[in-house]
């Protein structure tokens, strides 16, 4: 089938105007073959039978890979669950050592913090101890100078004044400052002044007034019944007087020994029987008659009057009291000679004993540790 051209319209043409160029128009499409209208229905078949078997297999394709990845899907999704479940336990064992060391953290906390407090508190009690420790160090030495003083004024204990003054100068040899070095002069004058006394032997003087104190009771009194007799004179030996060629005299005792022993029991017997005829008379010349007149309560009264002497001679020497003491002393020397048998060797040796303490002197002026004192005082009332 062939295109017929087509006539114009003669009402359209005559509608224009005559001078419009004419509209070309488009070129005419060939009609289809009748073989080629039959091939094409199966070529589409074709097509449409391809297309099924390519999207067939594509949809197999897909489902096979669809379910593989199904099967991936559910195997990841285990391992996740599983790995999801670890870790849960993970996390609930790392929340509750969280937790602990939470608490730990908190109460290391509070220790540091309490330690803080008491670490400041030190640092603030040492800044006072530092600030103080001259002060109360000087403030006890003067404490111990002004005791040691005290003592060696009332009670002469040099020896305790000494270790005062050592103790303070070992003080204040700790302290490397150098403004103690004038207090350390002081007390070395002081030292010296001490060290430089003479020594009294105080201990010794005590002993031998307890000794005599001692012997009291025993001593025989003018008014005892039966007194005691003088102490025999010691024998000594008779010598015969020889002249040497020089014209010197020697000294020469007897040899004959049957002369010597009968001179001994001469002697021996003579002297008994002299005993024996003064016992039988006995005159006295007492000075104060008095002293025969004592009963035995009034004996010992005097006995015990007479150790009241001795003590307080005893406390006037170790209070140094010089005027007391040989008051003391003298008033129980009277006692002795008056009331007490003098010739007895027991009175002789008490009466000796006083003599000894008697000679000691104890007129030994005390000098002040008021150089020390007056130091460590002027130092503390600087600024």
């Amino acid at each position: 089938m062939n295109d017929l051209p087509t006539l114009p319209d003669p009402a359209v043409s005559s509608a224009k105007p005559a001078d419009t160029p004419p509209v070309p128009q488009p070129p005419a499409t060939p009609e289809p073959s009748l073989l080629e209208t039959l091939q094409q229905p199966q070529m589409l078949l074709v097509g449409v039978i391809v297309l099924t078997i390519l999207l067939a297999g594509q949809t197999w394709s897909s489902h096979a890979r669809v379910n593989k990845l199904r099967e991936e899907m559910a195997l990841r999704l285990q391992k996740g669950d599983a790995t999801n479940a670890d870790t849960g336990n993970l996390v609930r064992n790392v929340q509750e050592s969280t937790k602990e060391l939470q608490a730990k953290v908190a109460l290391l906390e509070s220790k540091q913090q309490e330690a803080q407090s008491q670490q400041l508190a030190l640092e603030q009690l040492y800044q006072d101890l530092s600030k103080n420790r001259d002060e109360w160090a000087l403030t006890e030495i003067e404490q111990v100078l002004s005791t040691a003083s005290q003592q060696l004024q009332l009670a002469g204990n040099v020896p305790g004044a000494l270790i005062a003054l050592q103790n303070a100068d070992r003080s204040l040899s700790r302290s490397d400052k150098p403004q103690f070095i004038t207090i350390r002069r002081a007390i070395a004058r002081d030292t010296d002044k001490l060290k430089a006394l003479p020594s009294v032997d105080s201990v010794g003087v005590a002993l031998r007034l307890d000794n005599a104190i001692a012997q009291i009771d025993t001593l025989p009194m003018l008014s005892d019944e039966k007194p005691t007799l003088p102490a025999p004179p010691e024998k000594k030996a008779k010598a015969k007087v020889v002249h040497g060629k020089d014209g010197k005299p020697v000294k020469q005792e007897e040899t004959s020994p049957w002369l010597q022993a009968l001179q001994d029991g001469w002697n021996g017997w003579s002297s008994e029987m002299w005993t024996d005829v003064r016992q039988l008379i006995r005159v006295r010349n007492v000075d104060t008659p008095d002293a025969l007149m004592l009963s035995p309560t009034q004996a010992y009264f005097l006995r015990e009057n007479l150790k009241l002497r001795l003590l307080n001679a005893r406390m006037a020497l170790l209070s140094r009291n010089e005027s007391a003491f040989r008051a003391d002393l003298i008033a129980a020397q009277e006692a002795l000679v008056k009331y007490f048998d003098t010739r007895a060797r027991s009175t002789q040796t008490v009466q000796a004993l006083l003599r000894q303490v008697q000679g000691s002197n104890l007129a030994i002026e005390m000098p002040t540790l008021s150089d020390s004192l007056n130091a460590v005082r002027n130092y503390k009332a600087k600024p």
